[in-house]
């Protein structure tokens, strides 16, 4: 049997891909800070459950060990670890810009370094990065989150040239609106205490990226694309999925600036 790596497997696309995989076969290493807390998963077969910590380097080594010893062989890795702020930049402090990128670049980085240590030596294996559609294109009070995914998207692109060699295969999943609780307990939304001349553009955006994410595809979507991804052999390395990441990425890519740009103005209305 396969097995699989996956971080923030406790809610959202983690679990739902953790599912994904155990039906498919795969022995399931679903990690988090509190396993405690997942008791549903620990009773699916082939789901094992394991404590990591992403923002904590002797956390991702000690889980890592673990799973190695249990299961042999680690043939993917899913960084799906993260959580969205958003608001206005103005009010963000450093302290919640640390720790947004803490948890979304460097834990990714820091697993992704731990797992290319042990496919080298494998010869084999799949690192699976779940970015958004934000890591390609931008949106209104989301600016520190797109920043985080933006530096995962050039991070990995720049990295599967140099893990090719070793076999190991990276792959970006870049979902668009879906319904977790990104858009709920999850979330962190800045606004500023001193002053109200952003209100009316926050009560704008906030009432279209809510909507969006009301009415989004479901995680298991997303779930079933990470596992194709897991499994993919080709160079193929992006994978959209979930309305409207295909159609807006592919927009985003053949208008010019400055035509996106009014598209997205005319959404939110701003």
């Amino acid at each position: 049997m396969k097995t699989v790596l996956i971080t923030g497997a406790s809610s959202g696309i983690g679990k739902a891909a953790a599912l994904e995989f155990a039906a498919q076969g795969w022995n399931v290493a679903a990690t988090m800070r509190t396993p405690e807390k997942s008791a549903d998963l620990k009773s699916v077969k082939n789901i094992h459950l394991f404590a990591l910590d992403v923002t904590n380097t002797e956390s991702i080594a000690k889980a890592f060990d673990e799973v190695v010893a249990k299961f042999g062989k680690l043939d993917a890795v899913v960084n799906n670890a993260g959580y969205g702020v958003d608001g206005v930049f103005e009010a963000m402090s450093d302290d919640v810009i640390q720790r947004q990128y803490d948890t979304n670049v460097f834990g990714l980085m820091r697993v992704t370094r731990i797992a290319i240590e042990v496919m080298r030596e494998q010869k084999d294996g799949a690192i699976v990065q779940v970015a958004s559609m934000g890591g390609r294109l931008a949106f209104p009070l989301f600016s520190i989150y797109h920043g985080t995914k933006w530096a995962v998207e050039g991070f990995s692109e720049s990295l599967m040239y140099e893990l090719r060699p070793f076999n190991i295969r990276v792959k970006l999943i870049e979902p668009g609106a879906i319904k977790t609780e990104f858009y709920g307990r999850s979330r962190e939304f800045i606004a500023p205490k001193n002053t109200d001349v952003y209100n009316e553009f926050i009560a704008k955006v906030e009432k279209v990226s809510q909507g969006a994410g009301a009415k989004g595809d479901s995680p298991e979507k997303v779930a079933k694309a990470i596992v194709k991804a897991a499994e993919d052999k080709s160079n193929k390395l992006r994978f959209p999925v979930g309305s409207p990441a295909p159609f807006l990425l592919w927009l985003r890519h053949k208008m010019p600036d400055t035509w996106f740009f009014k598209i997205v103005k005319s959404s939110y209305k701003i």
